[in-house]
């Protein structure tokens, strides 16, 4: 008797007031905790990315205007001006050819860096690779050298007077071209940008290589496949969406290109403070403080950039991606 009245009592259900705060305490740990674990980044991306974005597009709307003599703290104000700074912008001819100068950079060095990353990663996935590991290290490492400092190194081999290549040039009786004083230089900077960009890349596609199934491989070599064809058939088309990828983060990257120009720019008479579209902005806005008028071609190339970038998906996603929906 004793046995079936604790039966009983166990399968008795427990009170609804009971069940109901362990839901209140279930649907809080399950709501509020995650967002209270990403208030930090959310805190941070809205104060150091969205609130300069807004404010940066508010300023393109501006203008300082000056009344009167000028003096006085009156004379000077902030006026709305409309899209006066973008079209002044888009007719400026220094940001037309910088425009033209980032895209003929483009043009020789993204075909580069991504022909080289997919090859060096095709040779350390091929079997056989020697010294895989150290080739992985020393591809990659360069990438590591912060764009200032690779730009100084590379700015000295380019010098004439101190440049050992060019000692051992004129020891053979070879003519070198100076690249730092001819229109060679847009060469010598893609070179920078290629020797460190490199090695980013070639990881990535390298670790989607990883990832491939080795079946698919030893199924391509029973049917005779060299690995050239393995490597051309199948790897390539496999990891075309890293290919992708890559693709798009060096688009963007040609088109933000700053670093290495400003700090060559001591070093040469070919590089204007307009060279760029982004040394324009820096000029307008810490040289000539018209920060009006470089906010608005910021928010023109970044325009341009998401609208690239968009543009290049569209044209790729069928290809790349197009076993997804």
């Amino acid at each position: 008797m004793t046995i079936t009245r604790s039966r009983t009592a166990a399968a008795t259900p427990v009170p609804a007031r009971r069940r109901s705060g362990g839901g209140a305490s279930s649907f809080r740990s399950r709501v509020l905790t995650p967002y209270a674990m990403l208030a930090p980044g959310i805190v941070l991306f809205l104060a150091f990315m969205a609130a300069p974005i807004v404010y940066a597009v508010y300023l393109s709307f501006q203008k300082t205007q000056v009344t009167g003599l000028g003096l006085g703290s009156g004379a000077r104000k902030q006026v709305f001006v409309g899209f006066e700074n973008y079209v002044a912008a888009l007719a400026d001819p220094e940001f037309a050819a910088s425009i033209g100068r980032v895209l003929l950079y483009g043009l020789v060095l993204v075909p580069a860096m991504l022909g080289l990353a997919l090859l060096f990663a095709l040779l350390l996935d091929a079997r056989g690779t020697r010294a895989a590991g150290f080739s992985r290290v020393a591809i990659f490492l360069p990438y590591a050298v912060p764009a200032v400092i690779s730009s100084l190194l590379w700015g000295f081999l380019y010098l004439p007077g101190v440049s050992p290549f060019y000692f051992v040039f004129d020891s053979l009786g070879w003519d070198a071209p100076e690249i730092l004083s001819s229109d060679l230089v847009l060469f010598g900077i893609a070179n920078i940008a290629l020797w460190g960009g490199v090695g980013f890349n070639m990881i990535v596609m390298y670790t989607s290589l990883k990832a491939v199934p080795t079946e698919i491989y030893e199924a391509a070599k029973l049917d005779g496949a060299s690995e050239v064809d393995i490597a051309l058939r199948i790897k390539v088309p496999i990891i075309a969406p890293s290919i992708v990828m890559t693709s798009l983060f060096s688009l963007i990257a040609t088109l933000q290109v700053f670093a290495e120009p400003t700090t060559l720019r001591p070093l040469s008479n070919s590089l204007s403070t307009s060279w760029t579209p982004l040394m324009k902005v820096y000029r307008d806005a810490f040289t000539r403080d018209d920060i009006y008028s470089a906010a608005a071609t910021s928010v023109v190339i970044a325009l341009a950039t998401l609208l690239l970038s968009f543009l290049f998906l569209r044209i790729v996603q069928k290809r790349a991606f197009g076993q997804e929906d």
